[in-house]
Order: structure tokens, then sequence, then C-alpha cells
């Protein structure tokens, strides 16, 4: 078995979902749950399919977002592996209906942090062993640190008040 590292290439303030599904149908199914849960949101999305022709099926409003989510899955290249990168709106918007879709088994990571995913592969293919997401801690928050959080929250139309 080789591992190795792949780096999600993204810009700095876009958003990612890194996944695992089971069917061809999981492009389609994935659009779906993600244009009925924000429909303005713009997205790409790409799916290393694993078997038959093995390609990269992929979908999207934003044709900038699909390709970007097809160098990355080729660049991934894990059997079912999906990516889905998502302007004007927040992973936390439509994960829950992804997580939903029928085909999909797990989810990675969802975040727009700098990361790396950690490939295995072995004569029979490539898989996901896991995900670098980030920086590690560089502290604990203190006072001002809740606040400016709190603030946030509130600026981005998640808490009220």
């Amino acid at each position: 078995m080789n591992q190795s590292i792949v780096r999600i290439e993204k810009p700095e303030a876009t958003n990612f979902i890194l996944g695992q599904a089971h069917f061809i149908k999981t492009v389609e199914d994935i659009h779906e749950a993600i244009v009925t849960t924000a429909p303005h949101m713009r997205f790409g999305i790409a799916f290393c399919e694993s078997s038959g022709p093995a390609l990269v099926r992929r979908s999207g409003n934003d044709e900038a977002l699909v390709e970007l989510a097809t160098r990355n899955a080729l660049a991934v290249g894990a059997g079912h592996s999906f990516l889905v990168f998502i302007e004007n709106g927040f992973p936390v918007s439509v994960l829950n209906a992804i997580k939903a879709v029928p085909e999909v088994c797990q989810i990675y990571c969802a975040t727009a942090n700098p990361a790396e995913v950690i490939v295995a592969e072995t004569d029979a293919g490539r898989g996901i062993l896991g995900v670098v997401d980030g920086c590690s801690p560089k502290g604990v928050e203190g006072e001002q640190d809740v606040l400016a959080r709190l603030r946030f929250l509130r600026q981005i139309g998640y808490k009220l008040g």
C-alpha cells in the first residue's frame, strides 16, 4: 500500500464538502438536495465513479465550481468519493440535506480551511484514510473571542438578536 497526501486546491474563502457515496445517481441527488435546500447557492459537484467506465461524474450551477470540483476529484482519485464546492452560502446550510441523500455513506469534512486528504493506494484503487482540516488549536478562547464569535454568527444570519 502506498500513502499520499492530496492538497485540496481552491480559492481561500471557498467552502467544500468531501464525502463518500455508492451509486452513479449520487451527482443528480446531491444536485437536487442543494437546489431544493439553498436555491441561491452556487456550487459544483464531482463524483468518482468506482466501476464500469470509472468516470468523474459532475454537475452544478456554476461552471467554474464544477471544473474546480472535477480537478480536485481527479487529484484525490478515490472510488466513490465526491466533492462539492460552494459559494454564496455555507456547508451548514446543505449538509443535512446531503447526508440525507440515500447514496451518501459518510462526510469526511465540510470547510473553507486549507485541507489535505490522506489517500491510500493499492492494486485495487484509491481510498480516503482521513482529512487534515485547517491547523491545530493555538489556545483557548477568552471573553473577547466569545463575543467576536457571537457577533460573527449574527452578522452572517445564523443567530438572531
